[in-house]
């Protein structure tokens, strides 16, 4: 199954989904030292984003979430690519300041994807292979 969408962040990255509907803050949600999720409140809490396919609605909170992105990147515990319903700045720019691949506006339900899943940055593209 492939999905199309609108490229944010190009490159290539694959792994296993990882997907909520609830947006994240990565200021205080996310752990820039280790990937976990640590914001208590959100359902992936204790999770690790590393090497994940991460898939969220949208990102929320302060714009320091860009910077702590490039921290899990550094820290070579980054998401192997980003999914969102739909982009927004703070997301948009830790994401391409990081070099993590990045989509939003798929042409189909990524919660339906199993297996490893690829996202395209440069073509807007995300497949996966069962």
């Amino acid at each position: 199954m492939t999905l199309k969408g609108r490229s944010i962040a190009k490159g290539t990255g694959s792994g296993e989904l990882l997907y909520t509907d609830t947006p994240i803050s990565f200021l205080g949600g996310v752990d820039a030292a280790t990937g976990i999720i640590i914001d208590e409140k959100h359902p992936l809490h204790g999770q690790s984003v590393a090497g994940k396919v991460l898939a969220f609605p949208y990102g929320k909170g302060s714009t320091v979430g860009s910077y702590v992105m490039y921290g899990l990147a550094r820290n070579k515990v980054a998401p192997a690519a980003i999914i969102n319903t739909e982009c927004e700045t703070i997301i948009a720019i830790g994401a391409i300041i990081s070099g993590i691949p990045m989509v939003d506006r798929l042409d189909g339900d990524v919660a339906g994807l199993s297996g490893t899943v690829t996202v395209n940055g440069s073509t807007g593209e995300v497949s996966a292979a069962e």
